[in-house]
């Protein structure tokens, strides 16, 4: 006999949003931190509760604090008594109701937190994991060590390298390039091979170049690379130069990446259509939620090509599980740090995956209020 789920009502046939609140923290980073095209010293935090049925669900998105006014308005008012299970209607809504706004930019990130909680409250209501409710196809989602900023001198980036692959054993990394604008080649090459030398030759060793680069610029670095066996070019030159992104891929042999800025369908399938990537990258946290992560996949699929996640790795976990041509998630330095301080529930990075926990439901997070309080801004 199939066991039945018993789902709470509020005196309507189903539960309904009842509230919806923000809050923004703004968390210092550990030292100076860049890539090839920006630098900062701390990264924001926009977290989202949704609540329904008895229960609440939590949702995040890393962006400017500017997102707390528009959840706690204009979306909580569009998805505002909505049947919590309906959660397509709910991100439909939020979607017209910012019309005038424009999509792409802060308006998408303040969606994803929401679109994020409303699955993490449907499922738990319904006493699963997101991964079971979408449909998971993998217990483990394969990581990488992504971190490698231009800011780090050779004992800190020695250290956080050991780190991944050593300490956590995970056989991929990821560091940074491009730096200022591709202004210092030599110092890039310089710690490309310095990071071969600490991974060993099995790791993949992967590099970011943040759109640093020109197109022929792009082209000579990679072949200069070669030699340290590097097999994951992302953003060499501006994600915007779907023409350059094309025009790199085709001359190189690492796999061509972007799409960390992707923040609606138009744009994933715009850079797919390019054939301007060799791998589809998408952030659930910009995009518009697990709704269009979902969607975004989907797109990369028809076209015979693999989705990547960008970021927020305990975010990513349970949409990435049920996602057949996922190929691995960013395991981000800055984002790996908030999610372990601020949050119970954090996955373990060991052997170089991420695995759901099946006992937990929703999205198994929960934020530590009292430990996020000192870095609350909104």
């Amino acid at each position: 006999m199939t066991a039945q789920i018993a789902i709470p009502v509020t005196g309507q046939d189903f539960p309904v949003v009842e509230d919806v609140t923000a809050a923004a923290y703004e968390v210092p980073t550990e030292r100076p931190e860049a890539d090839g095209t920006l630098a900062w010293s701390s990264t924001t935090l926009v977290v989202v509760h949704v609540t329904g049925g008895g229960r609440a669900g939590i949702g995040y998105t890393y962006a400017d604090a500017a997102c707390k006014p528009l959840i706690d308005g204009k979306l909580a008012a569009a998805i505002a008594g909505h049947d919590v299970f309906e959660t397509g209607g709910a991100w439909q809504a939020m979607v017209r109701a910012i019309r005038n706004l424009g999509r792409p930019g802060v308006a998408s990130c303040a969606i994803s937190a929401v679109d994020a909680a409303l699955w993490d409250l449907k499922a738990t209501l319904l006493a699963v994991p997101v991964s079971r409710l979408l449909g998971q196809c993998a217990d483990a989602v394969p990581i990488y060590g992504s971190g490698g900023f231009t800011t780090y001198d050779a004992p800190v980036a020695r250290a956080q390298l050991e780190q991944w692959t050593g300490e956590w054993g995970i056989p991929r990394v990821k560091i940074k390039i491009g730096e200022s604008w591709g202004a210092d080649e030599a110092r890039d090459l310089a710690r490309i091979a310095f990071a071969r030398q600490v991974i060993g030759p099995d790791a993949e060793l992967y590099v970011d170049a943040n759109g640093g680069y020109t197109r022929k610029q792009a082209v000579r670095m990679a072949h200069a690379m070669a030699p340290h066996g590097v097999t994951w070019f992302e953003e060499p030159v501006s994600s915007d130069d779907l023409d350059g992104l094309r025009e790199v891929r085709d001359q190189v042999d690492p796999d061509v990446t972007a799409g960390e800025y992707g923040y609606d369908l138009a744009y994933f399938a715009r850079m797919v259509d390019a054939r301007a990537v060799d791998c589809l990258q998408a952030d659930v946290t910009r995009c518009g939620g697990i709704t269009e992560f979902v969607r975004a996949s989907a797109v990369a699929a028809a076209s015979g090509l693999q989705i990547s996640a960008h970021c927020a790795p305990n975010l990513h976990a349970h949409v990435c599980a049920a996602i057949p041509n996922l190929r691995h998630i960013e395991y981000f330095h800055d984002h790996v740090r908030i999610e372990s301080m601020l949050f119970d529930g954090g996955l373990d990075p060991h052997g170089g995956a991420l695995r759901p926990d099946p006992a937990r439901p929703g999205l198994g997070l929960a934020l530590k209020a009292a430990d996020a309080e000192r870095f609350r801004v909104a």
